[in-house]
């Protein structure tokens, strides 16, 4: 078996990489990072490639049915994403059945991923805080990651992440990213360029620019 064989993984998922990211309401963190993870992947990938990634969001708490925060949503401007994308989106509520078929959780805080994991335990192998999972990824080794297809990069990404829990220095002060409903426009900035950070060191790592 090689180096970067997955033998718990089931053949039916291995050519589809699922991502989950959870906030508590699903208005503002979680649909920023849903959007800008798919922008990002469709510029690396191409829309075909990129559709192998299934990129959804959920709230612990949400609001079910209601659109995205429209303060938030106006911090996508810059690259087009508040009309269709950002209208199209609607809230749902986090289900335990979406942990279990995700390949990567990631909550917009400490407090999400320990939310998520209380309320599915089988998530606890790859359930991170959304800059919590930036960071431990920036430690990986390229070496370590299969190269070319990105699919078989994100699932082996999510692997050697895990093992480094405990092992990399983290702030625990700077893994989160501070709810910005009811606050000035600037909280939503500030949580959206956050994010834009860290999905970016994600999606670089599973698809390096050349």
């Amino acid at each position: 078996m090689g180096r970067h064989s997955r033998p718990d993984l089931d053949p039916a998922r291995a050519d589809t990489f699922r991502l989950l990211f959870v906030c508590t309401g699903n208005l503002c963190r979680s649909p920023a990072a849903e959007i800008m993870t798919r922008h990002l992947l469709v510029g690396k990938l191409g829309g075909r490639e990129a559709a192998r990634f299934d990129i959804s969001s959920a709230g612990m708490n949400a609001v079910v049915g209601e659109m995205m925060h429209p303060d938030t949503r106006d911090e996508l401007a810059p690259w087009g994403l508040d009309g269709v994308q950002a209208g199209a989106f609607r809230a749902r509520q986090l289900r335990s059945s979406m942990v279990r078929r995700s390949d990567l959780v990631l909550g917009a805080s400490l407090r999400h991923r320990s939310a998520v994991v209380e309320r599915e335990p089988a998530g606890l192998k790859n359930t991170f805080a959304l800059r919590e999972f930036a960071a431990l990824v920036d430690a990986v080794d390229e070496c370590m990651l299969p190269e070319g297809d990105p699919v078989k990069r994100a699932q082996e990404l999510v692997e050697q992440a895990r093992m480094k829990r405990g092992l990399v220095p983290l702030d625990r002060e700077e893994l989160s990213v501070p709810d910005p409903i009811g606050k000035p426009q600037q909280a939503h900035h500030e949580a959206v360029v956050l994010i834009t950070d860290a999905v970016y060191r994600i999606v670089e790592k599973i698809v390096p620019s050349r």
